[in-house]
């Protein structure tokens, strides 16, 4: 087997810029690590150019764990509706952690401390491994990533509360490395209801948007707005209405979140529920 260029001493989004750059129509991303999974939906989120159709194959496990982070998740469901990304699970597809190009087969070695790409050419090698990987494909399950695409969730709620609230909603998850929904620290809703407050939104304004655009129930809104209102972050006033019983108005309770500027709203926010 002949081997060309190998990526030694070069960052993990290096290779899959390379890797981007040179897969022609199809790129395979078999048995990522979950390193790998968060570096790759960040790399084509940024690319310039015309993406691949690429076919991730991992197991679910490793996939259920890195999407469960909503920045992760929200960018990976823009590639997933573009038609760009197609995730689909296997138990162990793959001893190692390979890029599939149409020239070429990328080997990932991680090192520890540093990242290798080892590459192969030959032409023979590289039909036979992408023949091998199109038949693992057919018959893998798909993966159903629920959580919506961030583009969405910047329009619609730019629509339905207001281009401040989606001014806010980028800027924390701009100062933030992760947004995980596992009931501690910042998750999706409870950057989802600081906004609101900051923005003095109606609870049924953001309930709402939040379910509609597939966030969370306004049952999973209404016990979040709870949470954060016993701990002192958020406060209601009632709103009469004309038919029925008053809405809730959310506001930020806490001076130090009042006066915190753009994505520092997020790190005070985090502080206080630590």
């Amino acid at each position: 087997m002949e081997t060309t260029s190998n990526l030694l001493d070069t960052d993990l989004d290096d290779i899959l810029r390379t890797a981007l750059d040179g897969s022609g129509e199809e790129l395979f991303v078999v048995n990522p690590s979950g390193a790998t999974i968060e570096a790759f939906v960040r790399v084509a989120t940024d690319y310039d150019g015309d993406l691949p159709t690429t076919k991730l194959l991992a197991e679910e496990r490793t996939l259920k764990d890195v999407l469960d982070d909503f920045i992760v998740a929200s960018n990976a469901a823009d590639l997933v509706d573009a038609g760009d990304l197609h995730l689909r699970t296997a138990e162990a597809p793959s001893d190692n952690s390979l890029l599939v190009t149409d020239d070429s087969v990328i080997a990932l070695i991680d090192a520890g401390t540093s990242v290798g790409g080892v590459v192969a050419d030959e032409a023979d090698f590289v039909d036979a491994t992408g023949d091998t990987y199109a038949d693992r494909w057919a018959d893998a399950e798909e993966y159903g990533l629920r959580t919506p695409a961030i583009s969405r969730v910047r329009q619609t709620l730019a629509d339905e509360i207001g281009p401040d609230a989606e001014r806010d909603f980028d800027n924390i998850l701009d100062s933030l490395e992760t947004a995980r929904g596992d009931g501690d620290g910042l998750d999706e809703v409870t950057i989802s209801l600081l906004v609101a407050a900051k923005n003095e939104a109606l609870l049924y304004d953001i309930s709402k948007w939040g379910e509609d655009v597939g966030i969370a129930s306004k049952a999973t809104f209404s016990r979040t707005k709870t949470k954060l209102e016993d701990m002192g972050l958020i406060d209601t006033e009632k709103v009469p209405i004309d038919v029925g019983r008053p809405r809730l108005r959310l506001k930020l309770a806490d001076e130090r979140l009042t006066d915190a500027q753009n994505g520092q709203l997020a790190t005070v926010a985090g502080s206080i529920l630590n």
